[in-house]
């Protein structure tokens, strides 16, 4: 049994732009859309999951439910055993969008992620040992207007391991980022994960993010979403597609399968 269960997870939500205005309609509210249309997947404790779809299928929906931040509107979400019924600690959501606090500086930010801790000294190891890992040392007293896209991202990374939580979740964590600084991030995230061990779930729409990041890639259809395709990469990294044939195979099919005719 999975460290992660989801079971016949759906999730929809009233469309109010498409009320009727006809006296006794039921749709007089608004339209049913349904976004999740009976999800069933099980995680690994310490995968890494990179999840692919169109926009707009519910990827992000289903990671928000996951970290607890929305309900379904059926169907549940085990972790450990656990039904999730709000968010947690142990579960790390790091937003698409920079989540750093603006007044505080990069040292500050980790900071929070050990309020809670009482021996000042081991503290302040720790919060180093964080920055460090994301390579910011030098930057502990910048605050975040002072950092480029990347050091951001490696910061709200920085925070998020300073909590030691069981699942790291990642919405679109190389957005907005230029080419080189995307690449640097993704080899960071996977040496990262290589370290620490834990759960890690990653909503992407780059294909050769999740084949180059993930132990297993989920593909979503589009709304109301079902799972398409769910296979694990048994490849060891780093990972090249241009010389290994059957990631370079798996590459097009996935092109192929999110309406892509040709891969780039």
């Amino acid at each position: 049994m999975g460290h992660i269960i989801i079971e016949n997870l759906k999730k929809e939500f009233i469309d109010r732009r498409r009320a009727s205005r006809t006296k006794g309609n039921s749709n007089r509210f608004g339209a049913r859309v349904i976004i999740l249309d009976g999800i069933d997947l099980e995680f690994d404790e310490g995968e890494m999951v990179c999840v692919l779809g169109p926009s707009g299928c519910g990827k992000s929906t289903m990671l928000r439910i996951i970290a607890g931040f929305d309900p379904p509107t059926s169907g549940n979400v085990l972790i450990g055993g656990k039904k999730i019924s709000g968010p947690s600690s142990d579960n790390i959501f790091v937003f698409q969008h920079s989540g750093l606090l603006p007044w505080m500086t990069v040292w500050q930010n980790v900071e929070l992620g050990l309020r809670n801790m009482k021996d000042n000294e081991e503290k302040k190891e720790q919060i180093q040992e964080y920055i460090d890992m994301v390579e910011l040392e030098e930057f502990e007293d910048h605050y975040p207007y002072q950092l480029s896209g990347g050091m951001q991202r490696r910061a709200e990374l920085a925070r998020a391991l300073a909590v030691n939580p069981e699942m790291l979740i990642m919405d679109e964590p190389f957005s907005g980022l230029d080419f080189l600084t995307h690449m640097k991030m993704r080899e960071e995230v996977v040496n990262m994960h290589q370290f620490i061990g834990k759960t890690i779930l990653v909503v992407t729409h780059d294909i050769d993010d999740a084949l180059v990041m993930g132990d297993r890639v989920i593909v979503m259809s589009k709304r109301p979403s079902k799972v398409k395709m769910d296979r694990k990469l048994d490849f060891p990294h780093p990972r090249n597609y241009e010389k290994e044939p059957d990631l370079g195979k798996l590459r097009d099919e996935l092109f192929l399968m999110l309406g892509v005719s040709y891969a780039v």
